[in-house]
């Protein structure tokens, strides 16, 4: 039998601020932390030990780096550039009489030799079906882009967006090759799979994104209308390119482009696995 629950008990008060009642953990360590003592991240709170150690962590960089790496990190370009282009995209759509999904959408129909059109696999992810679809796909981006883009840099977060995209293409190919296909959702899933490579290396709690991805997987199987394949070779593609990339932290040059090309390498290989099963079948 449970005991009663003890709103007074000490661990419903903050651990640095004891005259503080919060029922808020640290994601990365289980204490319970007030608002003050609350550091924001994409999938929960993090208490000041935790965020310094994070912080901490990171290799130290001459002063010319650190400037060379103050003055290139403005605002996560990419990130906002898709979700411009998609949003207008959009509004496009909504005049009547234009159909975008004809020209832009995926279907494995479109990879035979009669219909040779390639450039598909990744075009669909700028068309969407609902508001709600476009809008989910791009708050998504919106939160988990402004962290990972500015952590990998521009081209290799474009690279990691187009690879993903281009892996929720494969999966459906192989799995459902005559479902026709649009959206964003297989690289949003990828976001989901680098961002979780991010946390493990930062020894952070990922229970949190853990549910989230688990959710809208559930969501792909139950709700009609979602192919749920691009998800998984979405997040299957995000989990590889956060490994690649993440073996490169070093501030070294040659390890920031080798684990981009991986990414690219990655990319191709996804695109050319899904021209090969309709050309050989």
């Amino acid at each position: 039998m449970s005991a009663p629950f003890d709103p007074n008990h000490r661990d419903n008060f903050c651990y640095r601020h004891p005259d503080r009642q919060s029922f808020v953990l640290c994601q990365r360590c289980g204490r319970t932390i007030c608002p003050e003592c609350q550091t924001q991240a994409p999938v929960g709170s993090i208490c000041p030990e935790c965020m310094k150690a994070a912080r901490g962590a990171v290799p130290k960089r001459s002063p010319v780096r650190r400037l060379r790496a103050r003055l290139g990190a403005g605002a996560p370009v990419v990130t906002y550039s898709i979700i411009a282009v998609t949003a207008l995209l959009w509004l496009v759509g909504l005049i009547p009489g234009v159909d975008l999904a004809q020209p832009l959408a995926y279907t494995s129909a479109f990879l035979t030799p009669e219909h040779f059109e390639p450039w598909r696999l990744f075009t669909a992810t700028l068309v969407h079906g609902s508001i709600f679809h476009v809008g989910f796909n791009m708050l998504t981006l919106w939160l988990f882009g402004r962290v990972l883009e500015p952590a990998y840099g521009w081209w290799r977060f474009l690279l990691l967006w187009v690879a993903a995209a281009l892996g929720g293409s494969m999966l459906v190919t192989i799995i459902a090759p005559d479902t026709a296909v649009i959206g964003a959702s297989g690289a949003v899933f990828g976001l989901f799979g680098a961002y979780f490579t991010v946390m493990r290396e930062m020894r952070m709690n990922t229970t949190s994104l853990l549910v989230l991805v688990g959710m809208n997987i559930v969501l792909g199987f139950v709700v009609p209308g979602i192919a749920w394949q691009a998800h998984i070779g979405g997040l299957l593609v995000g989990l590889a390119a956060g490994w690649l990339l993440g073996r490169d932290r070093a501030d070294s040059l040659g390890k920031r482009i080798r684990g981009g090309v991986g990414v690219g390498v990655l990319g191709l290989v996804c695109a050319l696995v899904s021209v090969a099963v309709v050309q050989l079948t």
